[in-house]
C-alpha cells in the first residue's frame, strides 16, 4: 500500500468537492453538547447531597461517621466506574457506554430517592458513582476524539461546563425544595431521572468516535465523521495522523510505563490526585453542614442558600474559563488557580480561628477558592487528561487516571469531618493550602502547553 493511501479516503480535491459543505461547527457542538449531558448529571449527583444530607441525618439518625459514608458512597462507586471504564470504552466503543451510564445514572436517582433504609441509599449511590466514574473519563475523552484541533479545549471545558451547570441545578433545586419539609430529600434525588433520559435518548443521534472506528479497522465510517468535523482535505490529514499513531502505538496497561508514556502518565495521576486533595469537595459537599455547624444561627434553607451562590460563581467563572482556555493555554490557568487556591484556603483556615467566624469572610473565601478552582484547576485537568495520550491506550491511561482521582475524592470526603475533628478546621484549610502550593510547583516543572495541537502532535512531543 502506498504511503498516505487510506482504504475508504477519496483524493483530497474529491473530499473537499463533497464534504467541505458538510462541515458544521453547530453540528460539532450538538455532539459534544449531547456527551456533556453526562457532566451535567455528574455534577449534579456529586453536588445533591450537599443539600440532601442534612435531611438524612435527621431521617435515618446518622453520626457524624455514618455521615461521611452516605457522603463518600457515590465516590466509592466512581472507582469501580472510572476502574472499568476505559477496559469497555476500548473494546465497546465510547457512545455505547455512555448509554450504559446514562441507564446507571436513571437507576441510581430512583434507587437513592426511594430507600426503605440507610443502607439501600448507600448502594444506590454506589450505582451512581459507578455511572459518574464511567462517564467522567468517557465524555471528555469523546469530546476530544470528537472535535477539531483549534477548538478542543473549548469544547472539552464543555463538559466541564456541563459539570458546574449540574453543580448549580443541584444547589438550586435543593434550595427551592428545602421548604417542602422533611421528605424534600427524596424529590432532590429523583430530579436525576430526566436529564438521564435525555442523556440516553441523544445518544442516538451522536456519531462513534473517528479515532476509535479506525482502530476497529472501520475507516470509511471514521472518514465519514471526520468530514463532518474536519472538512474533507482536513479530514484526510486526521485519518494519515492516525493512521500512523496507530501504528506506533502501546495497546496493553504495562506498556504505559515505557518512557514515552511514563511522564504523561505521572502527570495526570498526580493532577487528578491534587486537584481533589486541594479540598474543594470540602466546600462542595460539605458546605451546608459547615454554616450549620460553624457559623450559627442559620436555618437549613438559609444554609443550601449559601450553596446556591457557591454554585452560581462555579458556573460563571468556568463559562469565562470555556474561552480563556484557548486563549492563555492550559498551563497558565493551572498555574494560576492553584496558586490562588492556596492563598483562599489559608484564608478559609484563619476565618476559623474567630469566635464566631464572620459569615462574610468565610461566604467570600469560599467563592473565591471555588471561582479560583472553576478557572484553571477544574476544566484544565481533564482537558490534560484527555489529550495528553495516544489513541490506542488513552481509555486504559485516563481509567488509570480517574481511578486516582476518584480515590483522592473518596479520602478527602470520607475523611473531612473526622479530620477537622482530629486537627481542627483551620488545620485541615491550612492542610489544603499546602497542598495547592505543591500543585502550582508540579505544573510549573513537568506540564507542557497543549493549546492548538492535534492528539498526535502532542503524543510526538512526549516521544522527543
Amino acid at each position: 500500500m502506498a504511503r498516505g493511501h487510506i482504504p475508504g479516503v477519496h483524493d483530497s480535491e474529491e473530499i473537499s468537492g463533497c464534504a467541505e459543505n458538510h462541515v458544521s461547527l453547530e453540528y460539532v457542538w450538538l455532539v459534544c453538547g449531547v456527551a456533556a449531558i453526562a457532566g451535567l448529571l455528574f455534577g449534579f449527583d456529586i453536588a445533591v447531597i450537599n443539600g440532601a444530607i442534612v435531611f438524612l441525618r435527621v431521617q435515618f439518625h446518622l453520626t457524624d461517621f455514618q455521615t461521611e459514608f452516605a457522603v463518600s458512597s457515590l465516590l466509592f462507586g466512581c472507582i469501580a466506574g472510572a476502574a472499568v471504564a476505559g477496559w469497555l470504552s476500548d473494546r465497546y466503543g465510547r457512545k455505547r457506554v455512555l448509554s450504559l451510564s446514562a441507564l446507571l445514572f436513571a437507576a441510581s436517582s430512583l434507587g437513592a430517592a426511594l430507600p426503605r433504609d440507610f443502607p439501600q441509599f448507600g448502594v444506590a449511590r454506589f450505582i451512581g458513582g459507578i455511572a459518574i466514574g464511567v462517564a467522567s473519563m468517557l465524555a471528555p475523552l469523546y469530546i476530544a476524539e470528537v472535535s477539531p484541533a483549534r477548538i478542543r479545549g473549548r469544547l472539552v471545558s464543555l463538559n466541564q461546563m456541563a459539570v458546574v451547570t449540574g453543580i448549580l441545578l443541584a444547589y438550586v433545586v435543593n434550595w427551592m425544595l428545602s421548604f417542602s419539609g422533611a421528605s424534600s430529600w427524596r424529590w432532590m434525588f429523583a430530579v436525576a431521572m430526566v436529564p438521564s433520559l435525555g442523556l440516553f435518548t441523544g445518544l442516538f443521534f451522536v456519531p462513534e468516535s473517528p479515532r476509535w472506528l479506525m482502530e476497529q479497522g472501520r475507516t470509511l465510517d471514521a472518514r465519514l465523521v471526520l468530514e463532518r468535523v474536519e472538512g474533507g482535505e482536513r479530514a484526510q490529514a486526521q485519518l494519515l495522523e492516525i493512521q500512523e499513531s496507530l501504528k506506533l502505538e502501546a495497546s496493553t496497561f504495562r506498556d504505559l510505563l515505557t518512557p514515552a508514556l511514563r511522564r504523561p502518565l505521572f502527570l495526570v495521576v498526580a493532577l487528578a490526585i491534587l486537584q481533589q486533595i486541594t479540598g474543594i469537595n470540602s466546600v462542595l459537599f460539605y458546605g451546608s453542614i459547615l454554616w450549620q455547624r460553624e457559623l450559627g444561627g442559620h436555618s437549613i434553607s438559609a444554609a443550601i442558600g449559601a450553596n446556591a451562590a457557591i454554585g452560581l460563581m462555579n458556573f460563571v467563572v468556568t463559562l469565562a474559563a470555556l474561552w480563556l482556555i484557548e486563549r492563555s493555554g492550559r498551563r497558565p490557568l493551572l498555574m494560576f488557580s492553584s496558586a490562588c487556591m492556596a492563598v483562599c484556603q489559608l484564608v478559609l483556615g484563619l476565618a476559623f480561628l474567630l469566635h464566631p467566624p464572620p459569615a462574610p469572610l468565610v461566604l467570600g473565601a469560599m467563592l473565591l477558592c471555588v471561582a479560583a478552582f472553576a478557572v484553571g484547576l477544574g476544566p484544565a485537568t481533564w482537558v490534560l487528561m484527555a489529550e495528553l495520550f495516544p489513541t490506542r491506550i488513552r481509555g486504559r491511561a485516563m481509567s488509570i487516571a480517574n481511578v486516582a482521582l476518584w480515590m483522592a475524592s473518596a479520602l478527602l470526603t470520607f475523611t473531612f469531618l473526622s479530620l477537622a475533628r482530629a486537627i481542627t478546621i483551620t488545620g485541615a484549610f491550612c492542610l489544603y493550602s499546602f497542598l495547592c502550593v505543591l500543585t502550582f510547583l508540579l505544573v510549573w516543572r513537568m506540564a507542557p502547553e497543549t493549546k492548538g495541537k492535534t492528539l498526535e502532535e502532542i503524543e510526538a512531543w512526549w516521544r522527543k
